[in-house]
Order: C-alpha cells, then sequence, then structure tokens
C-alpha cells in the first residue's frame, strides 16, 4: 500500500535527492515556511513508511582507482525475480540490481570490477544462478536528478501543503501558517470569536516541531504551524485569508 504524499513531503523528497549530505532540516525548512522540528519528523514518518529506504554515496568508480562498471541486461522466470534479484545481489562486486516488470531482460544487474577478469567472473557467477545473461555494457556515465514533480510551480506552495477531497465533496486543507497571518497568536475559537475565521471552519489539528497538537482550541497558532483544517461551507480562498500575511495572500481561484 503506498504512502500519501503532500507538499511537505514532497519538497523534503526533493531536497534529499538533491544533495542528502549537504542538506540539513533547518535548511530545508528555511525555504519551506515551517519548522526544522516538523522536517526532522516527515523525515522520520517517511523512513518508517519505507518511502525514504535510505542514503547512499554515488561513486564515480573509474575515478575510484579506474574501476570497471559493467551493466548485465538479464532474463529470469516471472516466478523467480525475487528470489534471483536477492542471490544477485549477494555476488561479490554487485552494487545494484533492478527487477523490471517485462518478459525479456528482467533482471538488470550493476557490477564493479578491478578489470575484465573480475567482471567475467562475475558473469559465470551469475549464469551459474540459472540466469541468463542477454547482454552486457560497459557503463560510461551516470547522471542522478531529483524527480521535478515533486516541486510545483503553484504559487501558493509554501503555503497550502495539501488539499484531499473527501467522499461527500468537503476539501480537508493543510495550511502552512505564515509570520504575520492575521491568525497568529489567536486560538481558533478567539479567531472565530474574532471574525478572523468562519464560524464553520474547524481546526482538527496542528503540526508544531515534530509534534501533532490535540485538542487546538484553546491553542494559540504560531508562524511555521502546519494546519489541518476542515472549512465545512468555507471556501479555500476565504480560509487561507486567515492563515496568510496580506502581502502573501493568494490569487482569486480561477475556472
Amino acid at each position: 500500500m503506498s504512502h500519501h504524499l503532500d507538499d511537505i513531503d514532497r519538497q523534503i523528497i526533493h531536497a534529499l535527492m538533491s544533495d542528502a549530505r549537504n542538506t540539513s532540516a533547518p535548511m530545508i525548512a528555511e525555504g519551506m515556511n515551517v519548522s526544522a522540528g516538523t522536517v526532522r519528523n516527515r523525515i522520520e514518518r517517511l523512513e518508517d513508511a519505507g518511502v525514504i529506504r535510505g542514503y547512499t554515496a554515488i561513486v564515480d568508480f573509474e575515478q575510484a582507482g579506474g574501476r570497471l562498471t559493467s551493466v548485465f541486461m538479464c532474463t529470469v522466470p516471472a516466478d523467480e525475480r525475487e528470489r534471483l534479484a536477492l542471490a544477485a545481489r549477494s555476488i561479490p562486486g554487485v552494487i545494484n540490481v533492478r527487477v523490471l516488470m517485462a518478459g525479456r531482460r528482467d533482471l538488470q544487474v550493476v557490477a564493479v570490477g578491478e578489470e575484465t577478469s573480475d567482471l567475467r567472473e562475475i558473469a559465470r557467477t551469475l549464469s551459474g544462478l540459472d540466469i541468463r545473461i542477454e547482454d552486457e555494457e560497459l557503463l560510461q556515465t551516470e547522471l542522478h536528478t531529483p524527480y521535478s514533480r515533486f516541486l510545483s510551480d503553484d504559487t501558493r506552495q509554501s503555503v497550502v501543503s495539501d488539499t484531499v477531497t473527501l467522499a461527500d465533496g468537503t476539501a480537508v486543507i493543510e495550511v502552512c501558517v505564515t509570520d504575520d497571518a492575521p491568525i497568529v497568536g489567536h486560538s481558533p475559537t478567539k479567531a472565530r470569536d474574532e471574525g478572523v475565521l468562519s464560524d464553520d471552519v474547524v481546526v482538527t489539528s496542528i503540526e508544531r516541531d515534530g509534534s501533532i497538537i490535540h485538542p487546538v482550541d484553546n491553542t494559540a497558532i504560531r508562524p511555521n504551524d502546519v494546519v489541518t483544517v476542515l472549512p465545512k461551507e468555507s471556501s479555500e480562498d476565504d480560509i487561507l485569508g486567515a492563515f496568510l500575511a496580506d502581502e502573501d495572500e493568494a490569487p482569486p481561484a480561477t475556472s
């Protein structure tokens, strides 16, 4: 079962894919209008859910002592893919195994050797596992880039992290509170009393510094809080006006 990602999750993953080693939680948070604690909590949740499976160094093996990197395109029985992939991964010199949803060439094995004899030995070991090698190529260049669609061009991306529509058509909105938003310093109850927040709007939770706060009716909302809102009858733009500074207000919705 896949894990639902909101805009905060996607931006965190994009930043980590760009440069996990030199990207800290405070650095990610600075450009997202959330706290470093929230970023750390989200990273932990993504790791626990198996979305982020680990962090690894990208090595240029040609620069590392002139080693050779080869890609073996292999075919294995469909019902043996996972078992043979694990077996291939255990071979000394193999650094990556990809299982593809294909009839042929459904297993790709990336291996490193100090010389061609090392790669020939890996090929013999693969064949001994009943893995049929269809082709083999030396890897010249491998380029990595973060997944671009995890970033949005939406002008409100730093404010609205997610909107989910329920079965009855109600939208649940997750909002990142800006520094000078009208609701800052107000509890949801006080905000409704003073007309900052519509009477029908329900604040269901506040994510602050990595912790979820319940209940929230008497809790003052702070900048960088990630607030989950059930709007009921109010429009999204009306709700956002409470959580955004005047100069950052979202443009009117277009049809």
